[in-house]
């Protein structure tokens, strides 16, 4: 019966560590598909493009605006409002989940990465 407690306790643990690790993210990753849908419909977005300059010219989402990772550490908080809806996008993901906590954490509600990033977006492109 201990074990069966015991067992039972550290799946509870484990799935209350993952619930609040999860929620305290504040962000949610979404995919090139459910970026297309919320372009397509829904409140407007703010696509945030944080790689560097010369690629974002050659070839960005349409509608993005470009805020280098380099520096945006500083910048998105004074640029982007808490009010929006804002969709990071980098090159493959990670530098996007980082701004995207920033913003959580400063109490900023609607916020999302894409997935991949510019790797896996299929299209279109502007630029």
């Amino acid at each position: 019966m201990k074990k069966i407690i015991a067992v039972y306790g550290g799946i509870f643990f484990i799935l209350l560590s993952f619930l609040s690790s999860a929620s305290a993210s504040g962000h949610k990753t979404i995919t090139s598909d459910e970026l297309k849908k919320m372009m397509e419909s829904g409140p407007a977005l703010k696509i945030v493009d944080v790689r560097e300059p010369e690629l974002f010219r050659g070839a960005r989402i349409p509608g993005a605006i470009n805020i280098p990772y380099e520096g945006a550490q500083k910048r998105i908080l004074k640029e982007l409002n808490p009010g929006e809806r804002i969709v990071f996008v980098c090159h493959g993901g990670p530098m996007g989940d980082e701004l995207a906590q920033i913003l959580a954490k400063n109490g900023y509600k609607d916020v999302y990465n894409l997935k991949g990033g510019m790797r896996k977006w299929p299209g279109p492109y502007a630029g």
